[in-house]
């Protein structure tokens, strides 16, 4: 709980600090004169003056400030309004309000650089058994398939992709990849390597299509790659861990027991083998399995039964134990330039990717479950965190790139609204009038209300199971 705790603070107090730190040097360079740089809101807890900025923190972490010399809120002596910030000319207000979007997008940018440099173990992208009958195994994809490259598919009246092949290293990858693809409409293409196969015609690398185009942008999802049918990474349907007391411990089943066959069915992988013991039921109740195990050279029968257990708010069988060996790992890591350059990329990609799902929720292509408030920001956090730095540093840039893309909306109470006045202001010569600015300024506070409530309602929702 701690670590969650600790690595949301961090966060948060990162991102508000480059934010506003954009700001600031932003209006430094302009000669604006900064009153104050405020982390947080709300009772001040430590300040410290520097010069003539005062700088502190507040209790209410979830934000920040600058606050600079206007006359629009406070008298200026004659001798300081040539530094105050409705003084200055229009270009460099704009660059003022601009450069704290602009310094989280560079620091995401410094992220994932650091990322791509120091490496980071990641799962392979070696695929378990598809779910029968799904997009996944309709395509041809099998379980022990490696997926190593893929390229959108050509359109109707297209000879060609015009598009290379994209190398896929990890699972982390794919799913990116899978995610842009599905949210463009476009098919992909599958370059796929079957590690091993029980008959020779099945080795070797093979070209596959994945229909992506099929799935509504309403339904592109955390839950993408369930609704494509890929159950995860494949494993060994190995026996990890048993349960004291479980259906599978009474029946003398043991860690390190392959299983062969359940019920004369041989699963795949772990993975299968997990569905075929949820399948064995019938009017609620749970049916006896037969699983057929190698032990120590030995092969041996071990009949048991399941006990319908409650997961995620569905009753199924369970025989309380862990099945599956550790998936396979690889190492991606990047050279200096490569990593930077792969880097911007991502931070582009990132970038475009959020405002075509921000679009696709305001016209209703897209479902507002994809928004995520503080609760789901901090369980992320926490989670990385324990995962290692250099997946708490790719957590960070990712939502860096978030909170850049978000304050450049032209919502009024962002930066972005600034930008559209200074836009109006730019094309009309005549700034936006008191009344209007009012006008707006509520409308664009409801807005964010709104976004808040839903973002707030999917976090509540994810953390009792709804979503």
């Amino acid at each position: 709980m701690w670590v969650t705790v600790l690595a949301f603070l961090v966060t948060i107090g990162v991102l508000v600090v480059i934010h506003e730190y954009g700001h600031y040097r932003a209006a430094v360079a302009c000669d604006v004169k900064v009153l104050r740089f405020s982390v947080g809101f709300g009772r001040v807890l430590w300040r410290k003056q520097r010069g003539e900025t005062e700088f502190v923190v507040s209790a209410l972490p979830l934000g920040g400030y600058v606050k600079m010399l206007d006359e629009r809120e406070a008298p200026v002596t004659e001798s300081e309004r040539g530094r105050a910030f409705n003084r200055k000319p229009l270009k460099q207000r704009a660059f003022i309000v601009a450069a704290g979007p602009l310094a989280n997008l560079a620091l995401a940018i410094a992220l994932y650089a650091c990322v791509n440099w120091a490496g980071v173990q990641e799962l392979r992208p070696w695929l378990a058994q598809p779910l029968a009958d799904s997009m996944a195994a309709q395509a041809g994809l099998r379980a022990k398939d490696e997926l190593l490259a893929v390229r959108p598919q050509a359109g109707e009246g297209d000879a060609t992709s015009d598009d290379a092949w994209q190398p896929v290293r990890s699972m982390t990858d794919m799913q990116w990849l899978f995610t842009k693809a599905a949210l463009r409409g476009q098919d992909l293409r599958l370059q796929v390597h079957a590690l091993e196969s029980e008959n020779q015609s099945g080795r070797g690398t093979r070209e596959l299509t994945l229909p992506l185009s099929r799935i509504p942008a309403s339904e592109v999802d955390g839950k993408l790659l369930d609704r494509i049918g890929l159950a995860g990474p494949y494993t060994e349907p190995v026996v990890d861990a048993v349960v004291d007391g479980g259906p599978a411990a009474l029946a003398g089943l043991q860690k390190g027991d392959r299983v062969l066959r359940i019920n004369a069915q041989p699963p795949r992988d772990a993975s299968e083998l997990r569905r075929l013991i949820r399948a064995s039921q019938a009017g609620g109740k749970a049916l006896p399995v037969i699983l057929q195990v190698e032990r120590a050279g030995q092969v041996l029968e071990v009949p048991m039964l399941p006990a319908m257990k409650t997961v995620q708010g569905q009753t199924v069988p369970r025989i309380e134990a862990a099945l599956g060996t550790m998936p396979a790992l690889v190492e991606v890591s990047h050279g200096p330039l490569e990593g930077l350059q792969l880097a911007v990329e991502k931070t582009w990609d990132t970038s475009m990717l959020s405002l075509k799902m921000l679009g696709k929720m305001l016209i209703g292509e897209a479902s507002i479950k994809n928004l995520s408030g503080p609760l789901t920001i901090a369980d992320y956090a926490g989670r990385s965190a324990e995962m290692g730095w250099v997946h708490y540093l790719g957590f960070l840039a990712l939502v860096s790139v978030s909170l850049g893309v978000l304050n450049l909306l032209p919502l009024p109470v962002l930066d972005g609204g600034h930008l559209m006045y200074y836009l109006f202001e730019g094309v009309t010569g005549r700034p936006v009038s008191e009344p209007w600015l009012e006008r707006l300024q509520r409308g664009g506070v409801a807005i964010m209300l709104v976004m808040m409530s839903l973002a707030l309602y999917n976090d509540l929702a994810r953390l009792f199971g709804a979503h």
